[in-house]
């Protein structure tokens, strides 16, 4: 009967020690993330502030769960439970889902329209569009319109990852048409414009793809650094805002940092 009456209060008890464990555990798979090698049990204790047995005994569980390994040396490292679980979380990302919220929030700050694209073939299709809600010009890419890579600033950002011999290969399948007199049609120009944007990582599309319609894009990367995707402002060329190429960069990269990509510049800081 005591028992009975205890059992909640002993768990109530235990719930502040219990999150304080997690706490801990999580700063452990911090500070392993954080070393490039085998770490030992000094150094992660140091690193996390935690007295050598506490620590021990948090990453005696964690290796039992397969959430850290341990060495013959006594050093620890990441375990295989968490890249089993990264891939479950991977496999059921949908990136329009993850993509659209930071979209709307961009679409509010600035008002015009903000496109989702990807690469398919030698085209951009478009994944998703949030309307500005302002008279546009005549064409408007619709969700699951087409574009050739080289006529838009979304497909721009996926040929600047190419190497040369795979940029004059597109070149050559598509040959290169152009829309208006501001369309890329030379392999040369392409190059050109290809290289401005390795450096700076943000494409334009300077009424290329019609007249009176400019666009700014940059690059979603995934876990693994590979573009996967990319967000762009369009809208009339009387409209354009040279501040976009900041707004849309910065709300790209928000959104690969929730696929995981980390910066290699963030990485070595």
């Amino acid at each position: 009967m005591s028992n009975a009456v205890s059992s909640p209060e002993i768990g109530a008890a235990k719930s502040p020690g219990s999150i304080q464990v997690i706490e801990r555990m999580m700063s452990l798979l911090d500070a392993l993330a954080a070393s490039p090698e085998p770490a030992s049990l000094k150094q992660l204790a140091a690193s996390t502030d935690l007295h050598p047995s506490t620590a021990h005994r948090i990453l005696a569980a964690m290796v039992n769960a397969r959430f850290a390994e341990r060495h013959d040396a006594g050093n620890y490292r990441l375990g295989i439970r968490l890249l089993e679980l990264g891939s479950l979380v991977k496999s059921r990302i949908n990136l329009r889902e993850v993509a659209l919220p930071f979209m709307q929030e961009l679409h509010e700050k600035i008002g015009e329209a903000i496109n989702l694209g990807a690469r398919h073939d030698d085209d951009i299709v478009y994944l998703e569009r949030t309307s500005s809600g302002r008279a546009l010009v005549r064409v408007v890419y619709l969700v699951g319109g087409r574009a050739p890579l080289h006529l838009t600033s979304l497909g721009k950002l996926f040929l600047a990852a190419e190497n040369a011999q795979k940029i004059r290969d597109y070149a050559k399948r598509s040959g290169l048409p152009g829309k208006t007199p501001h369309s890329l049609t030379t392999l040369e120009s392409l190059e050109k414009e290809l290289d401005k944007v390795r450096r700076h990582d943000i494409a334009y599309d300077d009424e290329e793809a019609e007249l009176g319609l400019k666009c700014v894009a940059a690059p979603i990367r995934d876990d693994e650094g590979r573009i996967v995707a990319a967000l762009s402002v369009s809208a009339p060329a009387d409209r354009h805002d040279p501040d976009w190429a900041r707004q849309v960069k910065q709300t790209a990269d928000k959104v690969s940092q929730t696929l995981g990509y980390i910066n290699p510049k963030n990485r070595a800081a």
